[in-house]
């Protein structure tokens, strides 16, 4: 048996990544804290975190905080069998990663019917879909959006169809640098917008159009959905939009499309555990239901 209070040292170490975040967090010291992993590490025979600033967790870390976590789950579905009334105000901690454009469009559909059941305390975790998986591998989350179709070891992968994406600018912008279209010389002096770094989708589109990559197009950076649209609905610059978040702005008149016979799709999958709790269950459930229902065409039960 693992020790409860050395495992929950652990997982406040690796969730904080500080041991002096962790013993602010269980009202112990940090020497208590370092001892208690100290001790779990020994009895395991494993090391499960580098103490670097900030506190990494180690390949068997993430093994065990993935335990930490399923365990939570179970716990608090038992308590709430045993005793319902004393813990109506005790919700289970639960994390998922989302990219932010389904986070912006479909995600929502999946967000209600779950905190409306009150028995979740539940953590959206926002990142690039290339990067939600490595969340899922460190057990940060119980699931994840991602754009790879291969879960890892130990995870499921389950397809939720394509986010249609296209481009997008304002009638002027488009009349001011792509009189003639959008050509390699435009795209190479009218500015783009791009949601941050890990955001590839503008080269790749400027790839399938062209033939070509074109890395050094100017560009302006925006990490909010929202912004991003707006920025590109006042002419800011010209960018991929979700064909759904910018439905309403083309219909207005205040968006055009620049290549209408052109569309970047974007499989998503979700990846989770393949031995999940019943609560990581019902996430998964209404996250396929809501993304099938949105995405791909299928009525959600």
């Amino acid at each position: 048996m693992i020790d409860r209070q050395q495992l929950e040292a652990f997982a406040a170490v690796a969730e904080t990544r500080s041991f002096e975040a962790a013993a602010g967090l269980l009202h112990v010291t940090r020497g208590a804290v370092s001892q208690r992993v100290k001790l779990l590490e020994q009895s395991l025979k494993a090391v499960l975190l580098l103490r670097d600033k900030p506190v990494a967790v180690t390949p068997a870390g993430e093994i065990l905080l993935r335990h930490v976590n399923a365990l939570r789950m179970l716990e608090g579905a038992t308590l709430r069998e045993l005793a319902p009334a004393s813990t109506a105000d005790a919700p289970t901690p639960v994390a998922v990663a989302v990219n932010p454009d389904s986070l912006a469009t479909w995600f929502p559909a999946v967000l209600w019917p779950l905190l409306l059941q009150r028995n979740l305390a539940l953590e959206v975790i926002v990142d690039d879909s290339d990067y939600t998986d490595a969340r899922l591998t460190r057990g940060e989350v119980i699931g994840c959006v991602s754009r790879e179709p291969q879960a890892g070891a130990g995870f499921a992968s389950e397809p939720l169809g394509s986010m249609a994406y296209r481009c997008y600018a304002t009638p002027d912008f488009v009349r001011m640098f792509f009189p003639g279209g959008l050509t390699v010389a435009a795209a190479l002096l009218a500015p783009a917008i791009v949601f941050d770094r890990k955001d590839t989708l503008h080269e790749q589109y400027l790839q399938r159009r062209f033939g070509f990559a074109v890395p050094s197009f100017p560009r302006h950076y925006l990490p909010a959905p929202g912004t991003l649209m707006e920025a590109l609905a006042n002419g800011i610059g010209y960018g991929l939009l979700p064909v759904r978040q910018a439905a309403h702005w083309v219909e207005a008149g205040r968006l055009v499309e620049l290549q209408p016979a052109q569309a970047l799709d974007v499989a998503l999958f979700w990846h989770h555990w393949i031995d999940e709790p019943a609560l990581a269950q019902e996430v998964t459930r209404r996250v396929v239901g809501a993304a099938l229902a949105q995405l791909g065409g299928v009525e959600e039960n």
